[in-house]
């Protein structure tokens, strides 16, 4: 008892030093939710999931002032399957950087993160790219296009990605915000999910208007001497009853390209929030002799978010994805085998927790 008085003693002045200057966190969200999918001429499935309003997720960050406006911080961050407590990928897949930052020249990031794009893109789905009305449910390898060209059934970059180097703008530059990314193969392939990637953002917020301008830059083992061209546009406005969001996404492969459009609304009502949204994918071209241009699809989804507090809420969604031609996208959970040119319909209702 003696000896562990004295190292009490011992220890706590620098556990109070520490906490002066260090902080670390303990974060998440979980997200479940019941779902019916009906794919046309394959029948219905009813499951529970997983992260349908926001990814289920926990994790650590950190930071450490120290001192003339400079900050090193860190942050680690793992998604799981709420319906069965099963990590998704790697334990870290969302997010693992380290990172210093300054108030007046910016910050440098290492380690695995959102590409460019993503951001670009993201920011303005309502659905947060997740759920039956997300819109990446159209950023998929499935029908022959641009992204299945340049990854197959590998890992992609058309969300994260590993071993990137970061630079980002400092805030405070009247609204003016920006990153760029260089992450390199290291020299492996793209099944083991390493590519080479050059990407920037810049973008702009302030007062009601968020807008940006992204492009990523996509190489591998798999097409030498060819890139996946990523580019996002984007611009929201809030006029306070409602917010108006467009932003456009192409991907480009070799003679094969992809534009996405969205068209979305936000708006308040009661303790909740009303939204909907209206995705399109445009096939253009072809891959090897095949030709894609008639293999389009859209995608209406219309949900409510009701929040119990400010960390809990409940949460509804509907949407329908029309194909065409070959095209094959279909609402996440259905029976798999879908036709080409067929539809797939969702409705969820989920419950969301924020600590």
């Amino acid at each position: 008892m003696k000896k562990t008085l004295i190292a009490l003693a011992v220890l706590a002045p620098w556990a109070a030093s520490s906490a002066q200057t260090a902080n670390v966190t303990l974060f998440g969200i979980a997200d479940g939710a019941v779902r019916t999918v009906r794919n046309e001429g394959l029948g219905t499935v009813n499951s529970m999931v997983s992260g349908s309003n926001s990814t289920s997720r926990w994790g650590l960050r950190g930071s450490e002032d120290l001192g003339s406006g400079l900050r090193a911080s860190f942050w680690l961050e793992s998604g799981f399957a709420l319906d069965t407590g099963a990590i998704i990928t790697n334990l870290f897949d969302r997010r693992a950087t380290v990172s210093v930052s300054s108030n007046t020249v910016g910050e440098l990031r290492l380690g695995r993160d959102f590409v460019p794009s993503y951001v670009g893109w993201s920011r303005f789905d309502p659905f947060s790219y997740v759920g039956v009305g997300g819109t990446n449910n159209f950023v998929s390898s499935t029908p022959l296009g641009p992204i299945r060209t340049a990854f197959g059934s590998n890992p992609n970059t058309t969300v994260r990605s590993s071993n990137a180097v970061q630079y980002f703008l400092p805030s405070g530059l009247a609204g003016v915000e920006g990153a760029l990314m260089y992450a390199p193969d290291e020299g492996g392939t793209a099944a083991n999910g390493l590519h080479l990637v050059k990407a920037g953002r810049l973008g702009y917020v302030a007062g009601p208007i968020n807008a940006s301008i992204a492009h990523t830059v996509t190489s591998n083992s798999l097409n030498v001497g060819a890139d996946l061209k990523d580019t996002a546009v984007g611009v929201s406005y809030d006029f306070k009853v409602a917010k108006l969001a467009v932003a456009h996404r192409q991907f480009k492969m070799l003679n094969a390209k992809q534009a996405n459009l969205l068209i979305a609304v936000t708006a308040p009502v009661g303790s909740g929030e009303f939204k909907a949204s209206y995705n399109r994918a445009d096939m253009k071209g072809s891959v090897g002799t095949t030709v894609i241009d008639s293999n389009d699809a859209q995608q209406i989804a219309v949900g409510y978010v009701h929040n119990l507090s400010k960390r809990s809420a409940l949460y509804g969604t509907y949407s329908r994805i029309s194909n065409k031609g070959a095209a094959n996208y279909v609402v996440p959970g259905g029976a798999s085998g879908l036709a080409g040119g067929r539809s797939s319909t969702g409705i969820e209702i989920g419950i969301r927790h924020t600590f």
